[in-house]
């Protein structure tokens, strides 16, 4: 029966069809770049907590850098009161100088706890260098990534549709009942609708049918569908 020939031919250009859409949907290069974009989710949240650190210790160094340049000021201020001639009052001037003391060790105090807030922040700011260079390196590798998908996409793209014109031209002299069959078929078994009858084996299913099977599908008219008694598929004999 030619319709059923013609529909085996439409089925090899349909199973080429769904090959080439799985590939194009499992290209290797996918996987590679959800890898790269895992890895860079990951290294932006590291990053955002590492930065998130490093702004606190900036926020702490602005406060005590402020407070310093007040001390700073303030002691000025004392010690040109101080030297000015215009305090002569022992007791008054002892007590500047007491504040000049103060305000000296004041000073001195912040300044060691800035110094020590640079110290923290010495190794993230390091972390956060390193990062950056991770990060171009991972935008770069998606960026190839991204390109090989693109280029893999057009040459399968372009052989689909060459094989989906081929497909449509092979429907021509298929009638319309036998089309909706086969297609019913073929959604419901895994992509495949029809099979050849090799010997007493099915090429859909792979396998063997029973020889009473066999051979009352071999007798049976030309213009008789036949199917297989194991899968049910469309059978080309």
């Amino acid at each position: 029966m030619k319709a059923l020939e013609d529909l085996l031919a439409v089925q090899a250009l349909d199973t080429t069809a769904d090959q080439l859409r799985h590939r194009r949907e499992n290209l290797p290069e996918r996987a590679e770049l959800a890898t790269a974009q895992s890895e860079l989710h990951a290294l932006e949240q590291r990053a955002g907590e590492v930065q998130e650190q490093r702004d606190e210790l900036a926020r702490n160094e602005k406060r005590l850098e402020d407070e310093i340049s007040m001390v700073r000021d303030k002691a000025e201020q004392t010690n040109k009161t101080l030297y000015s001639g215009t305090v002569n009052i022992p007791r008054e001037l002892t007590a500047l100088q007491d504040e000049m003391d103060a305000l000296g060790r004041r000073q001195r105090q912040l300044e060691d706890q800035e110094l020590e807030l640079m110290e923290q922040a010495e190794p993230l700011d390091t972390e956060l260098v390193t990062f950056a260079a991770e990060r171009a390196k991972l935008d770069e590798q998606s960026g190839r990534l991204l390109a090989r998908i693109a280029e893999e996409e057009v040459t399968i793209d372009a052989d689909l549709a060459e094989v989906v014109a081929r497909r449509d031209d092979a429907l021509s002299g298929i009638p319309a009942e036998l089309l909706a069959e086969y297609q019913s078929l073929r959604g419901a078994l895994g992509g495949i609708g029809i099979a050849r009858l090799s010997g007493n084996r099915c090429e859909g299913c792979h396998l063997t049918l029973s020889a009473v099977d066999v051979d009352r599908i071999r007798r049976a008219p030309d213009d008789e569908l036949q199917h297989c008694t194991e899968c049910n598929r469309l059978l080309v004999r």
